[in-house]
């Protein structure tokens, strides 16, 4: 282990926490997928391979990210805002239609599915943290750093929102942080606030998911008198369907949980191992899983909090934060709609959740982190050496002692 944390620079405990989570993230599931592999007439060993092979393609991307300079990142931001706005208008008019919602493509050759959503988020918040650290001096000038930069933040808002409103607001909440922490004015701020609830209005009332969105928010606020037991209701009869399942498996958990692979829920939810994963976490390891899983995103947090205070430079401060921020929000609203906290939502929980670029681009994202983390270490090193070479005392040389004969 010690040769192998030897390779790997940056804050060790982010990396810890990173493999706890894939190895959980490995067991729940593969407990979760027997519907879905039911289903599709395929094996679960299938899923567990899939999902393996994904963790670990992820845990490269992981490493060479933390391996590059994060101060390359800067130039890197400009190229991915100039492909993913585009790819975000392609993505609604020829992307992959499910549920009145165009949030995949299909990339040629290899067949896979893409969301693009998930490279808008790393996009966005590295341009963010580029525009702010570098118009520092003049971030409160409406022309040169407010327009540019609210422009971006609100056009990649409604082109997520059209298809994906919870990626959308989520992305929304860590750009009014990450302008909270570059100390843009309470007025601008305000603003932003105002213009983005005008163009949320406008996405729920005329986009082409506003019933969808309108059943989820009144499913929420509204609980609906169902006769017998939730899990024998049709998933048509009840808006709360899904919400009510995750609730029982919370429930039935207990403080110790029916042990892994003991789920009852799993084959009732209808995405047990992606939006719902976390209710088969309770039920399978109980209320103490749960509350150990929550600890785990909150010390991560914690690990790039730190690593924002020690930066040098506020870009790699900003994109700490920025990153840190946009996976520990996602994490907190894919738990809160599991224990019923919020309305339901197709957000994945990060490194745990089964899935494909959601996991790829969360990895990219750590392995950023972990770049300003090194760099970090790299200087702090290099101070320590400085220092060491001016306070070291200077020794004499030994005198060479020749010996003679009498």
């Amino acid at each position: 282990m010690e040769q192998i944390f030897s390779k790997l620079k940056g804050d060790k405990w982010i990396w810890i926490i990173v493999i706890i989570l894939s190895g959980w993230s490995l067991l729940a599931v593969y407990s979760s997928v027997g519907t879905l592999a039911y289903k599709e007439g395929k094996g679960t060993e299938l899923y567990l391979v899939k999902h393996f092979s994904i963790i670990a393609v992820g845990l490269v991307l992981m490493y060479l990210s933390h391996k590059l300079d994060y101060r390359w990142y800067a130039g890197i931001s400009k190229i991915l805002m100039v492909i993913t706005i585009p790819l975000l208008f392609y993505t609604l008019i020829f992307g992959n239609n499910v549920n009145d919602a165009s949030r995949w493509v299909t990339i040629p050759v290899i067949n896979q599915t893409f969301q693009t959503s998930d490279l808008a988020k790393l996009a966005l918040i590295t341009f963010l943290a580029r525009m702010l650290s570098r118009k520092a001096h003049e971030i409160k000038d409406l022309k040169k750093s407010f327009i540019p930069i609210m422009g971006t933040v609100c056009a990649v808002f409604v082109l997520i929102a059209w298809a994906n409103l919870s990626t959308a607001l989520m992305l929304f909440g860590t750009s009014v942080l990450l302008l909270l922490i570059g100390r843009v004015s309470a007025k601008q701020i305000g603003i932003v606030c105002v213009g983005g609830g005008v163009l949320l209005a406008l996405v729920i009332l005329l986009g082409p998911r506003r019933a969808t969105y309108m059943s989820r928010i009144e499913g929420f606020f509204k609980t609906e008198k169902v006769d017998g037991v939730a899990a024998t209701v049709p998933f048509q009869e009840d808006k709360n369907f899904q919400a009510n399942n995750a609730k029982i498996a919370i429930a039935t958990g207990g403080l110790f949980g029916k042990g892994p692979g003991n789920s009852i829920q799993r084959n009732v939810l209808p995405h047990p191992y992606s939006d719902f994963i976390f209710a088969i976490i309770i039920e399978e390891y109980g209320t103490i899983g749960g509350v150990i899983l929550i600890m785990l995103y909150l010390a991560l947090m914690y690990r790039v909090i730190r690593i924002v205070t020690l930066s040098p430079r506020a870009f790699g401060a900003f994109l700490a934060a920025g990153l840190g921020f946009s996976l520990t929000i996602q994490a907190l609203a894919n738990m809160a709609v599991a224990v019923g906290l919020g309305p339901v939502t197709g957000v994945p929980l990060p490194l745990v959740s089964m899935g494909g670029t959601s996991i790829l681009f969360t990895s990219v994202a750590l392995g950023i982190i972990l770049s300003v983390s090194r760099s970090i270490e790299e200087l702090k090193n290099k101070e320590e050496l400085q220092e060491g070479n001016i306070t070291a005392p200077k020794t004499a040389s030994p005198k060479k002692v020749v010996v003679g004969t009498v």
